[in-house]
């Protein structure tokens, strides 16, 4: 079949495709650009990055102009002489292969330096941070304050963080682009990676990623980072310290029956001496709490949009919503702590809620996001995420907890166990006041 070759429509083609890559080039916001200087893993990555491009560009230049001039000069032409053969030029294949020897020289050394710079170990005095990737959900411990969280991560400026990343299952990759250093989580092992966010750098969010294919939701498995100031992660640190400030309401006074006697006849009440120093008995005072301290969730919205989730709710899962503004957090504290939640979460301060398997859940109702940054940490996106966490989340090892609902992962209707929208919304009451 014969090819009709029109150079017009190619061009308008071509021109066409050029138009596009140059509006595509004009926007101002990367939210996960690796290309930027937040720390000194970011800017030698980049430093090293600019120099192979450089180079590459010259070998490329280079390529392209004896490409063309050797097309040109020795084109064929009518009545030409029959080349000359250079088989075994020994001079010329000496200088086709130390040029490439000598560029390569020039990659390998700033390559190596870069290598043996991030691969080195970090200050002694560094923060130290446990990354265990889950499927599909991300947990961090900071060893040196007993703190346990789950999919955000919060990290001071000015201070060195080393991350020990280890793996409960199949292969992850942890990944926070504007800050650089990806690297694999495997099995049976524990990789390292440090880096130092910017003294300068003011509070800001960022998006994380596993970079890893890892299953059915390796593309669901995200977390947030916050950069903060010192004195922040302080304050943030104080209130992870302590136990969730719910508290049930305060049991109702009953007095002595003597103190009720006295009191009706009108007499003065006299109360028990103390016997340690024979001051009046009174109930013990409860702890002093920390104020909560979070990254402000209107600055998110201000300035990081991008970190807020707008994945869409999935279809055929309802909820009956109106229940949310009825729901009780001490119903809901009650009807978790006898349900299958247990057996898989920790509340601290929750002796019922001891589970090591999936995300701690002590300062839960403080979070910006569940799921693994899937959702916004909202009552009706948790309420849904409740009632079937599969459905919500591809292969998601939580089970469907909505009672008649069949479970996607597990093919059984819910029965024995489940629970109603009412209860659901209870403990989304008692979740959002974990703070």
């Amino acid at each position: 079949m014969a090819v009709t070759f029109r150079p017009r429509r190619w061009a308008h083609a071509a021109l066409l495709g050029a138009l596009v890559f140059g509006l595509a080039a004009c926007g101002e916001s990367y939210p996960n650009s690796t290309f930027n200087h937040h720390t000194e893993y970011n800017q030698a990555i980049d430093s090293l990055w600019d120099k192979l491009l450089m180079w590459g560009t010259l070998v490329f230049i280079g390529v392209e102009v004896a490409l063309v001039w050797t097309i040109v000069r020795f084109r064929r032409r009518p009545g030409g002489a029959t080349p000359k053969q250079v088989h075994g030029n020994t001079a010329l294949e000496i200088t086709w292969t130390a040029i490439p020897a000598v560029i390569l020289i020039f990659i390998a050394i700033p390559t190596v330096r870069t290598i043996f710079k991030t691969q080195a170990k970090a200050a002694p005095d560094a923060l130290q941070v446990e990354v265990i990737g889950h499927q599909w959900w991300w947990e961090f411990k900071y060893p040196q304050y007993g703190i346990t969280t789950a999919n955000e991560l919060y990290l001071p400026t000015g201070r060195t963080v080393n991350f020990q990343l280890k793996t409960i299952d199949v292969l992850h990759s942890f990944w926070i682009p504007q800050m650089g250093g990806k690297r694999d989580l495997i099995s049976n092992r524990t990789n390292y990676l440090w880096f130092t966010p910017n003294a300068d750098l003011p509070s800001s969010a960022w998006n994380g990623f596993c970079a890893e294919f890892c299953g059915a939701s390796h593309a669901n498995m995200r977390f947030r980072t916050f950069t903060v100031t010192p004195a922040e992660f302080e304050q943030w640190l104080a209130h992870q310290k302590q136990p969730a400030l719910f508290q049930g309401p305060p049991p109702a006074a009953t007095p002595a029956p003597a103190a009720a006697t006295a009191a009706a006849s009108g007499a003065p009440v006299v109360l028990a001496a103390n016997t340690q120093g024979g001051a009046p008995a009174a109930a013990a005072a409860p702890p002093p709490q920390v104020p909560v301290w979070v990254f402000p969730a209107e600055k998110l919205t201000a300035e990081f949009g991008y970190t807020i989730p707008k994945t869409p709710l999935p279809a055929g899962l309802t909820f009956d919503e109106a229940t949310l503004a009825q729901g009780d957090a001490e119903r809901g504290r009650q009807t978790y702590s006898r349900s299958t939640c247990i057996g898989c979460h920790v509340i601290t301060g929750n002796p019922m809620s001891m589970g090591p398997v999936g995300p701690n859940l002590t300062h839960i109702g403080s979070r910006h996001t569940i799921g693994a940054g899937l959702y916004p940490n909202d009552a009706k996106h948790l309420a849904y995420w409740i009632k079937s966490a599969p459905h919500m989340k591809p292969g998601s090892i939580m089970p469907t907890m909505g009672k008649g609902l069949t479970d996607p992962v597990r093919k059984n209707v819910v029965t024995m166990g489940g629970l109603s929208d009412a209860e659901i919304a209870d403990i989304v009451a008692y979740l959002r006041a974990l703070k």
